[in-house]
């Protein structure tokens, strides 16, 4: 995380709670518009917001603890870390939390200090990379520093099993180091879907129990899934066109 990142995602945000998830609190956007020019970048800032997909998966680990306690983890396009985190809270013995933007890192690590859940570690994950095959599989590629570790109080023991997770996700390739792997708000557009869908499968051949939740996008990949819980989810009127979506929590068949 650098300096510059930090900055950025500290001015443009307040914190929180999370409105279905009041045990998190994150660093949260009044609007997203203003922020993107910001940002300068071509997707909208994921990380700082709570999603209606990343609100439901996060209750039902904290309602269901059994689903990650004493795992591996493994949150993919985590954006602020909110699943993450509810994971770590839940039980998880380690947490990556990944995402290819520099600024989502940057709101994990920052998010995941504030709400003392050292088990989660901020990672770059690219799904297009690790779902293709005719691509590198290496998975993770740290982007701690000795600062960063220091900042957020990892132990050694911690550090070591972290490093250990990752480096089992470098070498075998896609997420066969997690035992669960975790996706929300993935299948909102179709070539997206269809990448996340590719890796979240070759996850589950890989072993891993992987659960998505979704408040009913285009693109669900619904004949893949199986139902798990349904909410009523508050949302941000500036994000969404309702106050309130239904999220549905899947597993993976």
């Amino acid at each position: 995380m650098t300096p510059e990142t930090e900055a950025l995602v500290r001015s443009a945000t307040r914190w929180a709670a999370v409105p279905f998830v009041p045990e998190v609190t994150l660093l949260t956007a009044a609007e997203p518009f203003g922020l993107w020019d910001r940002t300068a970048l071509d997707a909208p800032p994921f990380w700082a917001f709570p999603w209606a997909g990343g609100q439901g998966l996060a209750r039902y680990l904290l309602d269901h603890p059994e689903t990650v306690a004493g795992r591996a983890v493994l949150d993919v396009a985590s954006g602020s870390g909110l699943v993450a985190i509810a994971a770590a809270k839940a039980g998880a013995r380690s947490v990556l939390a990944g995402d290819i933007d520099d600024n989502a890192l940057a709101a994990i690590a920052l998010n995941a200090a504030a709400n003392a859940v050292p088990a989660v570690v901020p990672c770059r994950v690219d799904l297009a990379a690790a779902g293709d095959p005719d691509r590198p599989r290496a998975l993770t590629q740290h982007a701690l520093t000795q600062h960063a570790l220091t900042q957020h109080a990892l132990t050694q023991h911690a550090l070591t099993q972290h490093a250990l997770a990752a480096g089992a996700l470098s070498r075998a390739g896609f997420a066969s180091g997690a035992d669960v792997v975790l996706a929300a708000d993935v299948f909102y557009q179709r070539d997206l879907a269809a990448m996340a869908l590719r890796f979240l499968r070759a996850a589950r051949r890989g072993g891993a129990g992987v659960l998505a939740a979704d408040p009913g996008r285009a693109f669900v990949p619904r004949a893949s899934l199986s139902a798990l819980a349904t909410y009523q989810v508050p949302v941000l009127t500036v994000l969404e066109d309702t106050p309130v979506k239904e999220v549905t929590v899947y597993r993976l068949r």
